[in-house]
């Protein structure tokens, strides 16, 4: 049965991994089919291992680090930004959320000449209202584009202290050292805005009163309108704003009553942690990984192997999970190209983020080794076509 699955399956893959292609730089990453990683490389405040894994034709995920000036001055500050953002829809909003909003958190920060919740704040208004724009450049020729959207999660350490910030539901989870057993336990810094959740139900609820359907169970999920899981992103313009909800956009995103104010939000939880010795590493990653690796089961492979190759150690973690739950080898899935490997699972970002106490206490003035990196999906030769849609 399971072979016949897969010689349809194959059927079905074009372009092959084999037409892809590839980069193996090591400064750009390496690439193992689907998989691209950077096993170690060097911030400001320690070591980071990076991952990404495509599920979806293209991939939706964006992820970067950018070690070095937070702001256009010389005189810095200087720290370490690192940003998942996990799409929804399409790749649009996520690779605008790459290329906009580290750009504008160095402009707030610079105007404020100092690093705080509130330039981070300001940072993720200004690319949703970016993005809200290009929706409606783009309404009468691309009206799809409405519904694109990305959940965002972001960490910033400067001066010795981690901001948090994040939109949907990626995850970022701390690994710190407990002396008196020499323990590493997990420690989960982000909120999280998914209606899976009881408490974010009930937030959506009191926010939306009049609205009985506001969240609704359908297929044994609890969604948004019946449509998102995630209750604040960057984008889904056609949820936020009534003249993005109507035609030519597919009538499956079309609302049958109006609406007057957003049904989802774009406002950050935002959190401040000063970093402990303790403080060993972060786990920044979207919920690809989570679906399949709890927080502790994810801290306690990273505590028990070397730095080198981290990242790719969580994302093959979570695939063999993966393959586990459809009670096949992990080797088969693999085989399994982009498009249809989204039955499987979805794109998985990791970034791991060690933490040296010593460069981590440093004042945000003090300059250090300048990181500019992005995660990477396949790179498409130009004439590719694929035959097969990708599942919806």
């Amino acid at each position: 049965m399971l072979s016949s699955l897969m010689n349809l399956l194959r059927a079905c893959w074009l372009p092959s991994s084999d037409n892809i292609v590839h980069s193996n730089s090591d400064s750009a990453g390496r690439r193992e089919g689907l998989l691209w990683y950077k096993d170690l490389g060097h911030h400001m405040n320690g070591e980071f291992s990076m991952a990404v894994v495509q599920a979806n034709n293209l991939l939706e995920d964006q992820s970067q680090i950018e070690s070095g000036p937070l702001s256009l001055l010389e005189s810095g500050p200087f720290g370490t930004f690192i940003g998942v953002y996990d799409g929804h829809g399409g790749p649009e909003a996520s690779n605008y959320i790459y290329d906009n909003l580290f750009q504008h958190l160095k402009r707030f920060t610079t105007e404020q000449q100092s690093m705080s919740s509130d330039v981070i704040k300001k940072a993720f208004q200004a690319t949703e209202e970016g993005f809200i724009s290009l929706v409606a450049k783009q309404w009468q020729m691309n009206p799809q584009i409405a519904a694109v959207g990305s959940c965002c999660l972001v960490g910033v350490i400067c001066g010795g202290t981690l901001y948090i910030a994040n939109l949907g539901d990626s995850r970022a989870v701390l690994g710190r050292l407990v002396q008196a057993t020499e323990e590493v336990v997990a420690v989960q810094l982000s909120a999280e805005h998914n209606v899976s959740i009881e408490a974010v139900r009930r937030e959506m609820q009191s926010l939306h009163p009049d609205d009985s359907h506001i969240v609704v169970l359908k297929h044994n999920v609890w969604r948004v309108k019946g449509l998102m899981q995630v209750s604040r992103s960057i984008g889904d313009a056609y949820l936020k704003k009534a003249e993005f909800n109507r035609e030519p956009l597919y009538s499956k995103f079309r609302l049958r009553e109006p609406f007057n104010r957003p049904i989802l939000s774009c406002e950050p939880s935002i959190s401040m942690h000063e970093l402990r010795p303790q403080d060993q590493f972060i786990i920044f990653a979207s919920d690809g990984l989570w679906e399949h690796l709890s927080n502790q089961q994810a801290v306690d492979i990273i505590r028990t192997h070397p730095h080198h190759g981290s990242a790719k150690r969580l994302v093959k973690a979570a695939m063999q999970d993966a393959a586990k739950k459809r009670e096949m080898r992990y080797s088969d899935l693999k085989d399994i190209d982009r498009g249809i490997r989204r039955h499987f699972h979805d794109d998985i970002t990791v970034i791991v983020v060690f933490l040296d106490s010593n460069l981590v206490s440093r004042a945000s003035s003090v300059r250090g080794p300048t990181t500019s990196l992005r995660g990477r999906g396949v790179i498409l030769p130009k004439k590719s076509l694929a035959l097969c849609a990708p599942p919806a």
